[in-house]
């Protein structure tokens, strides 16, 4: 049993991606004591796994930084990663919370000077790259991680060479007796910002996801154009590792389908628009982009963005739902099958590699919260406020959003924790 200080003026952040960590601050910063939790080693969810932001075309890390040095500098945050919440009792002022800690073997001493990671051989499907690439048994979960530690892959402890590990470490930061913790605190509210996940496509079975090895997602798209990637920036189809010069998004990949989910994802279209950008400035020479869509859902200042994208001669729009996507076995090329609803023209259209925009969906469905009395969408996120709770959602846990939104629906989730625990707090005054 870890012992953690908190009290019912405590606010408990569930989710260490931008909306958790923005809500954090936002209290914390506010005079408020915060716990942030994180199931992952490290903090920045699905932001840090992109290479860019849109419109803009910076990149992540320079937000996220600035957010770790506040992180860093602010006393009112205590960080927890690896730490999943079992169970809320209680009601508003007044929670008792449950946490689980999974053992990570590798304890603050750690410097992330690498020696654990060159000392062990045996490597796993990493998955900051989407499972596009292998790291280490012994890994630093990506370049920009928070805390900057290294882990030490259970599978490695159980098959000895954690010892290996531990035998090189000149700072005695590795800890093989390490395990799983329970927590018990305290707290007035809760912030849920768990984020989301792209939808399944392997559960578009037209399009062959789970078949053929060149149609990939855009989330794993992002990571091939990172130089930090596993292909180092290049966009390299899976099947052969040849550039990519001809490649197809596909748009509503599996959103605003009764068969699949039903709401827009409202990212797709811009996600889709930005990575053309990653082809006609980074890719081949002569690459070229064609976006099969239903329609382009690009609203406020993304529509100066959006007409940019329209004067590329390297990008085509097809206003088509594609019905089917069919493989050469010989060369792994793709032909995309379907109508073309501008003029009624059939169409069989060649592409090397193919890139689903896949939906967002809540990365823990609303009903798996492990708290009673919520507001659930019929989508599974968490409504913004449940009745006579002080669990809050934040960002893509509440509704699909992109990082702008997300930080602003996490910035008014961690102002009604606030006025609870204010409450609290003039109650015992």
């Amino acid at each position: 049993m870890t012992e953690v200080i908190a009290t019912n003026q405590t606010i408990l952040v569930v989710g260490g991606g931008i909306s958790g960590i923005s809500a954090a601050l936002e209290a914390a910063e506010c005079g408020k004591q915060v716990v942030l939790v994180e199931k992952g080693p490290s903090l920045g969810g699905r932001v840090s796994q992109l290479y860019k932001y849109f419109p803009k075309l910076c990149f992540p890390t320079c937000g996220i930084e600035i957010n770790y040095r506040r992180l860093k500098g602010n006393r009112n945050v205590r960080v927890l990663t690896m730490t999943e919440v079992e169970q809320i009792d209680g009601s508003p002022g007044d929670y008792a919370v449950t946490l689980r800690t999974t053992p990570r073997f590798v304890t603050e001493n750690c410097t992330a000077c690498g020696d654990c990671a060159a000392a062990v051989e045996t490597e796993f499907d990493d998955e900051f790259n989407y499972g596009l690439g292998q790291r280490k048994g012994a890994y630093l979960p990506h370049t920009h991680a928070f805390p900057q530690r290294y882990v030490l892959d259970p599978r490695c402890v159980a098959n000895g060479e954690g010892e290996k590990a531990k035998a090189v470490c000149r700072y005695n930061a590795i800890d093989l007796e390490m395990s799983e913790t329970s927590t018990e605190l305290k707290v007035g509210a809760v912030i849920w910002a768990t984020g989301w996940k792209p939808y399944d496509a392997a559960k578009i079975q037209p399009y062959g996801y789970d078949r053929f090895d060149n149609v990939i997602t855009n989330v794993e798209f992002e990571r091939l154009a990172d130089p930090h990637g596993p292909t180092g920036g290049k966009l390299l189809r899976p099947s052969d590792g040849k550039e990519a010069t001809n490649i197809a998004f596909i748009q509503c990949a599996g959103s605003r389908d009764r068969n699949h989910l039903r709401h827009c994802s409202r990212i797709c279209c811009v996600a889709s628009l930005k990575q053309t950008t990653y082809v006609s400035q980074e890719g081949a020479e002569g690459a070229k982009s064609t976006i099969y869509y239903i329609d382009i859902r690009a609203i406020d200042r993304i529509d100066d963005f959006y007409r940019q994208v329209q004067d590329d001669p390297q990008v085509t729009f097809v206003k088509s739902k594609v019905a089917n996507i069919t493989q050469d076995k010989a060369s792994g090329d793709l032909t995309l099958h379907g109508v073309n609803t501008e003029g009624y023209q059939r169409y069989d259209n060649p592409h090397d590699l193919v890139v689903l925009a896949t939906g967002m969906e809540p990365s823990i469905h609303a009903s798996q919260i492990p708290a009673a009395d919520l507001r659930i969408s019929p989508d599974g996120f968490l409504e913004f406020e449940a009745d006579g709770q002080a669990i809050y959602a934040a960002g893509c846990a509440s509704d699909a959003l992109d990082v702008n939104r997300a930080v602003q629906n996490a910035t008014a989730g961690a102002l009604r924790a606030i006025q609870v625990v204010n409450r609290v707090a003039a109650k015992e005054a």
